[in-house]
């Protein structure tokens, strides 16, 4: 005789274990939905909700990403974020805290500064977890603004976006240290992948930049403002084009947000060089995945550090070579000498603001082989996927709230 196990419960297939999360309310706080790595990342960690059972709720002015966060399951709350008035600051505290209540929120977590007052003012008020992520450096040349920053500082969870801004963050309140944890920015890696990119893309934006058949791209994306180093890679590129290299474009992809004087300030150094048609403005890029695979090499010459380096990990995913400052975070997402040897690189890393090393290094990546650059571009996808993946970055995110609403 033969008898069969069974669950107590007579089910065969018990029902998988509930989220931690599930049922709970989440509020994020951010200025604005626009395009950007703290935009992006609220999004995300909206949608990761929602997929757990959790409600997702961004409170912000709106922005082009609203749909987005609406069709990934996420709820806007429309809300002045992005005032920087003192007195209405104070009296978002008072409308923030009167949302909570009505929506019954059981976390809070600001993006921003000016938000972040208003949030950590409702979250005491009402008794709430609160959480703050550092998605940039603060520049704090007075006693005010470093108190005005130091909100980042006071979350019950102070996150940094990479160890460069968590050094930043306890050299300027060292108090948060205690508090501190680092969770890198994540990159989708189903939608930046080659094989996810149809040719017909990449010929649309060639088209879009007007880039010629046989010209391969350099390129620079990233907002026109003056630390991104757009006027780093227009003088590589003209030295570039003295060495005798002209199959090349240089297309500078990024909205001027109406910094109107320095667009015409990069028109003018363009023409002074004689790389009018070399060096292309070509505005915002809405097809990110197709950029970095079309172009030949991706450039981050920024000349202030930057607190991440999305743009590097993301090239990286699609296999194209990266060349970028050694400066701020940037070097936490690219292998290169002497951390790593020559056969084991990911990229290049090249001191800020030096055009020189800039066009070196460039023209090395131009001038790679079939199998060394798909050497490389195996290993850089390996080195992004181990350790910037966006399934990484959400699960650390909503394990972090878990447990502080198991407090």
């Amino acid at each position: 005789m033969t008898t069969s196990a069974r669950p107590p419960d007579g089910d065969l297939f018990p029902a998988p274990a509930r989220h931690p999360l599930a049922g709970r309310t989440i509020l994020q706080l951010i200025p604005a939905l626009e395009a950007g790595g703290a935009e992006r990342t609220a999004v995300d960690v909206a949608a990761a909700l929602a997929a757990c059972g959790a409600r997702a709720l961004v409170a912000t002015r709106g922005g082009r990403l609203v749909g987005e966060l609406q069709a990934e399951g996420g709820n806007w709350v429309r809300f002045p974020a992005d005032t920087k008035n003192p007195f209405a600051m104070l009296w978002n505290v008072r409308r923030l805290a009167r949302i909570c209540l009505h929506e019954g929120i059981d976390l809070i977590h600001a993006r921003s500064r000016a938000p972040a007052w208003s949030g950590l003012g409702a979250a005491r008020a009402l008794s709430l977890p609160f959480v703050t992520t550092y998605h940039g450096s603060y520049n704090a040349r007075s006693g005010v603004k470093n108190f005005y920053n130091s909100v980042m500082a006071r979350g019950d969870v102070v996150i940094a976006n990479s160890h460069y801004t968590a050094g930043l963050i306890t050299a300027m309140h060292p108090q948060a240290e205690g508090r501190l944890r680092v969770i890198y920015r994540g990159t989708d890696f189903t939608a930046f992948a080659p094989s996810a990119v149809a040719p017909e893309r990449i010929e649309n934006l060639r088209r879009e930049w007007g880039v010629a058949p046989h010209e391969r791209v350099v390129l620079l994306a990233a907002r026109l403002t003056g630390w991104k180093g757009q006027r780093v890679l227009i003088e590589a590129a003209a030295l570039l084009k003295s060495w005798g290299l002209t199959d090349v474009a240089f297309v500078l992809a990024g909205d001027a947000q109406g910094r109107e004087n320095y667009v015409a300030e990069l028109e003018q150094m363009i023409a002074a060089r004689d790389l009018t048609g070399m060096v292309r403005r070509v505005g915002h890029c809405t097809d990110m995945p197709a950029a970095f695979l079309g172009a030949s090499v991706v450039t981050v010459p920024s000349t202030e550090p930057e607190a991440f380096g999305r743009s590097a990990v993301e090239a990286q995913a699609m296999g194209t070579p990266v060349v970028v400052s050694d400066l701020g975070a940037v070097p936490e997402t690219v292998l290169s000498p002497p951390q790593v040897m020559a056969e084991e690189r990911t990229g290049w890393r090249v001191p800020a603001g030096d055009a020189e090393a800039l066009a070196d290094a460039v023209a090395e990546a131009l001038t790679l082989g079939a199998s060394a650059r798909e050497s490389l571009a195996l290993r850089a996808r390996l080195h992004v996927e181990r350790n910037f993946s966006l399934d990484r970055m959400v699960a650390d995110t909503l394990d972090t709230y878990a447990a502080l609403l198991q407090r």
